[in-house]
């Protein structure tokens, strides 16, 4: 990769995780928590970065509440290559703000729009997804990652393939028809029946020059803010002119804003990656190992009497967490708030975070 000076990799990190309350927080959402004593899903998404992209070349976009802890649990990447977001405006004002600073960094940029909230198995094929997708976009494509689904889950967008069009390296792009918003059950179904259809990784490579067209094209409000804040880095005033221009931003993300109605855009089917969101806390029975009861047990003081397929998570080892004749339950212990689910209704565990917001419950976000 020593040619490929020009290949960048921006981590979109300021996201709160609200389904995974009450371990995920505000100011500790789901990519800060350590998942069974190893290292958070940040310091994995930076760790499976390593021999592809120095330290220089990873920018990180976040919040300010969220800057400090992410520069102490990635120490190796340099100070200014985090970007503050002044608050969050979807995730096309992300790729907008970073590509508007790469591009007054280095015109040629491509940059690979990569989450640190996700658990991703395979490192070696997802570097290797990277390298075909930066060949890619080299020639002025725009590249996505599709999944292949294992279920009709109702929680991801999807992407429609077409027919295969070429090679980028090793990995043969389809050409994508349609962008979907996230289904109904029997939809969902169908579209997993069909064969075609992949999940919305929400992994993105492009030139830097061609996703800044693709906003002045499709967003030009959005394209004229961007403008003046990279102008605004290349003054070394951005922190003066940041916070008034970001203020005028409507909130849209960068599937619905760009991608839905973009051209030339390709999906390099990601079926080996051994991906997951980590959008659940059944999603977790995916990625943890489990005991011969099928029991998932997170930094917990617990003993299990005739209990079975229940995840149990603790931030405090003092607490003695016992269950007796349970199943299918995920029990959650932070000192401040205990939360015991049913595993089919774990996606609803964000309409108790909103509850709490609006009954003023902040203690508890």
């Amino acid at each position: 990769m020593s040619n490929f000076s020009n290949f960048y990799a921006v981590i979109m990190a300021g996201g709160g995780g609200t389904r995974l309350w009450p371990m995920s927080r505000r100011k500790t959402p789901k990519q800060m928590v350590k998942l069974g004593g190893g290292t958070t899903l940040f310091q994995m998404s930076v760790n499976r970065l390593i021999g592809l992209f120095p330290p220089e070349r990873i920018l990180i976009v976040t919040v300010a509440e969220q800057a400090p802890e992410l520069k102490l649990l990635a120490p190796e990447i340099p100070d200014s290559n985090y970007l503050i977001e002044p608050f969050p405006r979807g995730t096309a004002s992300v790729v907008g703000y970073a590509a508007a600073y790469l591009n007054q960094l280095n015109p040629d940029a491509i940059m690979a729009v990569l989450t640190a909230d996700h658990f991703i198995q395979n490192i070696n094929e997802f570097q290797n997804l990277l390298i075909s997708a930066y060949q890619g976009a080299n020639s002025g494509a725009l590249i996505t990652l599709g999944i292949q689904p294992t279920s009709p889950s109702t929680g991801f967008g999807y992407i429609e393939r077409g027919k295969p069009v070429t090679k980028f390296g090793e990995i043969m792009a389809y050409e994508v028809k349609k962008f979907k918003e996230k289904p109904s059950l029997e939809l969902a179904e169908k579209f997993v029946q069909a064969g075609d259809h992949d999940w919305n990784s929400g992994m993105f490579i492009w030139r830097v020059d061609v996703i800044l067209k693709e906003f002045k094209a499709q967003m030009p409000q959005l394209f004229s803010i961007l403008e003046v804040i990279q102008d605004a880095f290349s003054n070394n005033d951005i922190e003066k002119i940041l916070p008034s221009e970001w203020a005028k931003i409507i909130p849209q993300t960068i599937d619905y804003g760009i991608m839905e109605n973009a051209k030339n855009v390709f999906v390099l089917p990601a079926a080996q990656l051994g991906w997951n969101d980590v959008g659940s806390w059944d999603s977790l029975f995916e990625v943890m190992e489990s005991d011969f009861n099928g029991n998932v047990v997170l930094d917990a003081n617990y003993q299990s009497f005739d209990t079975q397929k229940t995840l149990v998570y603790s931030q405090s080892g003092e607490r003695l967490i016992v269950t007796i004749g349970c199943e299918n339950l995920v029990i959650v212990d932070t000192g401040n708030a205990l939360m015991i689910c049913d595993r089919e209704k774990t996606q609803e565990v964000k309409n108790v975070v909103k509850y709490l917001a609006e009954k003023g419950y902040d203690d508890y976000l």
